[in-house]
This record gives structure tokens, sequence and C-alpha cells, in this order.
């Protein structure tokens, strides 16, 4: 049976949304606007005719890259008014979890997606349309409506300034070992927890970084905190403080964007998570999202996984 004209849309639609969606969210650096990308594209999609579109994954990959950057450009200002360090809004991966089917690589690490935001918005869709997923010069082109031999000095130089970044020490190349890295993690817990200063500092390295996004609307330091004894103390200091804040903390590992995360409660209220990244079984990056406003999505699907 020849499906509906609706029914071939969704049904293309849906084969590919994994896919899409990741382009989205490695672009906007949130589910939740990606989530949205998807809806305004799905719409457009629904009214194109289907006899024209030759190549289904190009049109639609050339699509939400195009709204994407459009939402991009739109909470610029936004952006730029942003009270203290913007983080990427975390995304879980778990079995039994929607996204669990999206194509996470390293691309899609916090501190790739933080490198990214150094990037114009032109250059961080070409960057990921051609470096992460392998589309030609001709598809990006269309995508984000410049010539080819353009495109290709974008991409040149977006490549150029993530192999500098990494090389002075942006995104370094994390450990993928995900049951060590959650063994580091949960050890890093317990020694938070029983406040021990110096076996804390131990398992850092020396330029761990403590980098915290509040929006503003929470408490949290408005700037990152730089160096293994600083940023012990100011762990140990935090869990003394949530510990008596919060009557009914809790506490749970997770991975999100393909590392180890803590997720902290009180109660079944999510304050925050802390996404760990580790280098040589050490950890270089604390990425700890306290923005309300970031975490609900996370939340939600927390609920999803567990329920």
């Amino acid at each position: 049976m020849t499906p509906s004209r609706g029914g071939e849309h969704a049904e293309r639609f849906t084969l590919l949304r994994p896919l899409l969606f990741t382009i989205a969210y490695e672009i906007l650096g949130s589910a939740t606007e990606a989530d949205d990308v998807l809806q305004d594209s799905y719409l457009r999609w629904a009214a194109v005719d289907l006899s024209g579109v030759r190549d289904t994954k190009s049109y639609l990959a050339q699509l939400v890259t195009r709204q994407a950057l459009n939402a991009l450009r739109a909470g610029a200002r936004r952006r730029e008014e942003y009270v203290g360090p913007w983080l990427p809004e975390p995304l879980l991966l778990d079995d039994q979890d929607p996204s669990a089917d999206v194509v996470l690589a390293e691309s899609v690490s916090i501190a790739m997606l933080v490198l990214l935001e150094t990037l114009s918005p032109d250059e961080r869709a070409v960057f990921v349309l051609r470096e992460v997923f392998g589309f030609d010069y001709r598809e990006i082109a269309e995508a984000v409506g410049k010539p080819a031999p353009t495109v290709r000095q974008v991409a040149h130089r977006a490549r150029e300034h993530v192999r500098a970044r990494r090389k002075g020490g942006g995104a370094a190349k994390m450990s993928i070992d995900p049951e060590r890295n959650a063994e580091v993690t949960a050890q890093f817990l317990a020694t938070a927890v029983s406040g021990d200063v110096e076996s804390l500092m131990a398992m850092l390295a020396p330029d761990a970084t403590w980098t915290a996004d509040s929006g503003g609307k929470v408490s949290a330091a408005r700037r990152p905190v730089v160096g293994a004894a600083r940023v012990a103390r100011a762990i140990v200091g935090l869990m003394r403080k949530t510990q008596e804040m919060w009557a009914a903390l809790r506490v749970e590992m997770v991975t999100c964007n393909s590392a180890p995360a803590v997720l902290v409660y009180d109660d079944e209220h999510l304050e925050m998570a802390i996404t760990v990244e580790i280098v040589d079984e050490k950890i270089t990056n604390f990425y700890v999202m306290r923005n309300p406003d970031k975490l609900t999505t996370l939340a939600a699907a927390r609920d999803i996984s567990r329920g």
C-alpha cells in the first residue's frame, strides 16, 4: 500500500530525525531550541512537493541548518547579554531515552560545543556539516546560502580555529573508556562528600576548571574557577553548603554528552547537572548547569528513562 502524501512526509522525516536533531543541537547548543527548529522545519517540509526532492537527507539537512542558523542569529543578543558563563544545554543519553539514537560523537561533548561557541554562525554550521557529517561543499553551500568556493574557505578557517584551540588546551582528547570514566567520577563524588581537599586535588589536572552556568537566576560562580587547589576547595565548600541547604539531597550518575555526569536533586527537583571531562584519568573540567531553564529538558528526559 502506497503511503499518503502526508504519511510519506512524516515517514521520511522520522527516519532522519536523529541526524536532523543532532545537526540543530550542534549548531545551537540547546536541545530545547533544536526541538523547536525541528518542529518548524517539519511544517515547512510538509508543504514540499516530494516529486521535486532528489535527495531527502540532503534536502532536510539543508532545511534544518537554515532554520537553526536563523534561530542562532535571532538569539545572538540574548547570548551577548547573558549573565555569567554560557554553557550548552546538557543532553541525557540513556538506553530508554528518546535521544538515545542520536548520532553523538566527540563533536557533541560539552567541551566541543563550548569551543564551537567561539565560531561565527556560518563557521559553526559549515564545520558541523563538513567535519562531523561529511556533507559535500555543494550541499553545504545550499544550506548556508553562500557559493561553494566561499564555503571551502569558511570550512578551512573554522577547521584551523578548532585545531588551534585544541592545541591550546580547548576540547582536548577525552578518555573514551566509559566504565573507567564512571569509576573516576564515582571516586570523585565520594571524595567530595568526605571533604578531603588533598585527596580531591590528586584527582584533578593542575589546570582543572570549574565553569558554572546560572544565567543569573540562581547562585553560582560568575567566573570560571581555575587550578586544582581552588577547584577542590570550591567543590568541598559547595558540598557542605548543599548538604546544609537541601535536607533531601540526592545524587545520580548518568551520561550526558558522551561523558559522565552527576545530577544533584533536592528531593525530586533537579538543582544542577555536573558534566565531568576526564583526560588521562585526571578530571580537567567540570561543566556545571545551574540555570533552571536549561535543566527542564534534562529533568523530563530523566523522568521518562526512570519511569
